[in-house]
């Protein structure tokens, strides 16, 4: 920071105001030691006080000064009765700014016949030190509200956080100058360090303090004391204690947070008096410590800011001084001159009101610069004594003048004035710049960056204020969820800059309808949402109407008329729903109902078509869970395969069907849920899982005594159609070391229909690893006799409607027979589904075919079941 913070002649402007009121000799160093303003005074007064405190004692004196961060004043012995010399280090954020050397000839006790320099001033040593006293805690102010005006100045970005500092300054500040004025007070010292205490207290938020006393009998007694709560820290725990039993008794400042690493002494300490932080300040009375100003804490996690420290420091010092000799009421007095001078430059505007004499008392340049124009006009002084601000003793608040143009901090509190009179104190910030920016920051976070239009953030704010006040008046409104058709053509056809013209000409266009032009949003990407306000809701026909006008004229874009549709779902509230986010998504549900009925078309909320998206969501929501748990949800049943050629029915294997048990929704069909698996791409993990398991199981069939056992396992359309399905298989060989002939897959005829030669090349590949092939429910597509004699099959599974009416229908009948000798003939085996009757058996027997499925060997069923009845 440096010496940008310090006005070199305001600071000698300062000086000398403060040296000719106070009778004491300032010089002013920076913080390296460096000279800012020389001592003041004549050739022949700097001259003898140099041979008591030279340039070079100066600068030592501003070096430890800089590396004291407890202390801001230190006393330096000049070998001289009665020449007092002092330096006063001053602060900004803990970091020493700047170095005050105060020097001063005390008249008593200067020896009688002592001759000095023609012109020195003098003082006594209790004024000295009123002044020392006074200089600390305005050139504190001074230089903190001048650092505060070069924040402001150099970055609007700090400017909340400036913002911050200066009223937690200004609040220890005010509670300082409270403290201050106490010493005006004709109570008794310890009265008055009782107030002083329970003030500095409950500034700092904390359970208490206390003034020890060391008695000369060895222990020390509770002078004055208070605490927050005196059932969680007795003052019983201060009475009569041994010194000895204190270890922060020895003369040193003590700051002991919570984290802070204690020795045992303090821990045991702490312990007792049940505190977790204090700090232990010694007050001494010429060089002898005679008493210990204690702050404590018992919150668990205390740990004192630099802030709460100085403010401890600054309460100490005033107490002190207290302790030497109470401050009269017109030490005040006699310093007004330089504190109206040091006022006059500090970073805001303030004024000091007697409203019982309806009289300004002082008003500084800095408020007559803010208020310049209503200065002129006397606007100020009506403002100052209007009803309202009579009426208010203290507040804090932000202030617009209209006349002035300006955004201010306003504050206003009462205090004792210099001479006793109770008055009012008023301050102002300017705060024009930082306000200008906060609008700047709202518009980036409540606006489209693309559109102007209100961005979805905001659109949530607005409409739950719309749905409160509708519930309250018993009103209607209505929301409006827009999303442009194939808007992803616009992009890619034209490039995305000209789809960034087409958002922004809808957006212009949808702000020009009258009722909603302030409550149009863009929610991201190609979507909007329009909302209908109570007040316009009457009028809800004609305005859906203006926005489906808006797309049925082509938009000129890149040289060429083009047409954008939109899809549009419509909610009321509060009667669809009346909070945002269930509002918004009922809304969405009505949007992609008109999707699904055609695109370019307006539909409104339908509590039924409701009902089957939330099941949908249910169903995606869950299954994608269960696919991320490994599957575990999915169980595999098996059906039998039987040998109907063998009089005892004998067993070939099993196809493996899955079966989707979910812990949430329970048992589903798979009717229901593989169609959306196939639809999520889903069916992949979940195929894989199945595949596996089915291969894992006919391995252990095999191993245990029937080798002869096969298990068909389905392939979904998905799958077949991911470039790397034929690894898949070959891993799963090779994981669950299954004979390849005893794995079949199958596949239904409409996947070959759509892409033959892509097929033959997969199932060729398939089979060339050993793996056989079926083709499913054969007969039910787009069957075609061509297609058998082109695919590489193993199996051809007859599907069960043809099973049903067999020996009943004739057409059933022929076509069965026609396929089973078409199979024998290209050496292809048949097996028949959905057999549940001994006649469809026996039928099925007369035609050759061996191999039977249906209910009349078994259901589906679990391996449990399977494996006991058929293994």
């Amino acid at each position: 920071m440096g010496n940008d913070i310090i006005d070199i002649q305001e600071l000698k402007r300062v000086q000398e105001v403060f040296c000719n009121a106070t009778h004491l000799y300032l010089a002013c160093l920076d913080r390296d030691g460096n000279c800012l303003a020389g001592m003041f005074g004549k050739k022949e007064e700097k001259d003898f006080f140099q041979t008591f405190a030279d340039q070079q004692v100066q600068a030592e004196l501003a070096a430890k000064m800089r590396n004291n961060r407890i202390e801001n004043t230190m006393e330096y012995e000049t070998g001289c009765d009665y020449v007092k010399c002092c330096a006063l280090s001053v602060c900004v954020e803990e970091k020493p700014q700047a170095v005050w050397i105060v020097m001063g000839v005390l008249k008593d006790r200067l020896p009688e016949n002592k001759q000095l320099p023609e012109g020195i001033m003098v003082t006594t040593e209790e004024l000295f030190f009123q002044s020392v006293s006074l200089l600390s805690v305005l050139a504190d102010i001074l230089l903190e509200c001048r650092y505060h005006c070069v924040q402001i100045e150099s970055s609007l970005g700090t400017q909340l956080e400036k913002q911050k500092q200066e009223e937690l300054q200004l609040k220890n500040t005010g509670v300082m100058m409270e403290i201050l004025k106490m010493l005006e007070s004709d109570n008794s010292f310890e009265k008055m360090v009782d107030d002083i205490l329970k003030m500095a207290c409950d500034n700092l938020g904390i359970a208490g303090g206390c003034l020890l006393r060391d008695n000369s009998d060895g222990t020390v007694e509770l002078l004055c004391g208070y605490a927050r709560d005196t059932s969680a820290a007795g003052m019983e725990y201060f009475e009569n204690e041994q010194r000895g039993n204190l270890p922060f008794f020895d003369g040193k400042p003590y700051i002991v947070s919570a984290d802070s690493v204690k020795p045992e002494a303090f821990e045991e300490l702490f312990e007792s008096w049940k505190i977790s932080a204090g700090i232990f300040e010694p007050l001494k009375i010429n060089g002898k410590v005679v008493m210990y100003l204690c702050f404590y804490d018992t919150a668990e996690y205390k740990i004192w800011e630099n802030a709460d420290i100085r403010f401890v420091s600054d309460t100490r010092r005033v107490i002190q001084n207290s302790l030497v000799k109470r401050v009269a009421k017109n030490s005040l007095a006699g310093s007004y001159t330089s504190l109206q001078a040091i006022l006059e430059n500090v970073g805001c505007g303030i004024y000091v009101a007697d409203y019982k004499s309806r009289s300004i008392l002082y008003m500084n340049r800095k408020l007559k610069e803010l208020f310049a124009k209503s200065v002129a006009g006397n606007g100020l002084e009506e403002m100052i004594f209007s009803e309202k601000e009579v009426e208010r003793s203290q507040y804090f608040e932000e202030y617009y003048s209209a006349v002035e143009e300006r955004w201010m901090d306003a504050r206003k509190t009462e205090i004792d004035w210099v001479d006793g009179r109770r008055v009012s104190l008023g301050t102002f910030y300017d705060i024009t710049d930082k306000k200008k920016y906060q609008k700047k920051i709202e518009n980036q976070v409540n606006n489209d960056f693309l559109t102007g239009l209100f961005n979805r953030m905001r659109c949530e704010e607005d409409l739950k204020r719309f749905i409160r006040g509708a519930k309250k008046n018993d009103e209607t409104g209505a929301l409006l969820y827009l999303d442009l058709d194939d808007f992803k053509h616009i992009n890619d056809g034209l490039g995305h800059q000209y789809g960034d013209v087409l958002l922004k000409a809808i957006s212009h266009s949808l702000q020009k309808i009258r009722g909603v032009d302030g409550t149009c949003y863009r929610m991201g990407g190609d979507e909007f949402i329009v909302i209908v306000p109570p007040s316009f809701y009457m009028e809800l026909n004609r305005i859906v109407k203006e926005v489906i006008s808006i797309f049925s004229r082509p938009w000129f874009l890149k040289g060429e008329d083009y047409y954008c549709t939109m899809s549009m779902g419509i909610v009321y509230f509060p009667t669809d729903a009346d909070t945002v986010d269930e509002l918004i998504r009922k809304a969405d549900i009505a949007l992609m109902s008109a999707k699904k009925r055609g695109k370019n078309r307006v539909e409104y909320y339908d509590e039924m078509d409701a009902s089957s998206t939330y099941r949908r969501l249910d169903l995606e929501k869950n299954m994608r869970t269960a696919t991320m748990n490994a599957c575990s949800e999915f169980e595999v049943y098996y059906q039998p395969i039987v040998n109907a050629q063998d009089p005892k029915n004998s067993c070939y294997g099993a196809e493996a069907l899955v079966r989707w048990n979910s812990s949430a929704l329970g048992f589903i069909s798979p009717v229901d849920f593989i169609p959306l698996a196939e639809y999520l791409g889903l069916i992949n993990p979940i195929g894989e899982h199945v595949l596996k398991n089915a291969a894992l199981r006919c391995k252990y069939w095999n191993d245990m005594g029937h080798p002869e056992y096969h298990v068909n396992v389905n392939l979904s359309v998905v799958q077949l159609l991911q470039n790397d399905i034929v690894k898949k298989i070959a891993t799963t060989l090779k994981e669950t070391r299954i004979n390849p002939r005893n794995l079949t897959l199958e596949v239904t005829e409409s996947l070959a229909i759509n892409d033959m030669s892509r097929m033959k090349k997969i199932l060729s590949e398939i089979r060339e690893l050993g793996v056989r092939v079926a083709l499913d429910d054969f007969g039910t597509g787009y069957s075609s006799l061509n297609h058998i004699r082109e695919m590489p099959l193993d199996v051809i599974k007859i599907d069960r409607c043809f099973i049903e009416h067999i020996g009943e229908d004739d057409f059933s009948d022929a076509f069965v027979k026609m396929v089973a000798e078409l199979a024998r003939t290209i050496g292809v085996r048949i097996c028949v589904e959905g057999v549940e009757t001994k006649k469809q058996r026996d039928v099925v027997k007369r035609m050759g075919i061996s191999m039977i499925q249906g209910y009349l060997y078994g259901k589906p069923m679990p391996i449990e079941e399977f494996e006991e009845k058929y293994l």
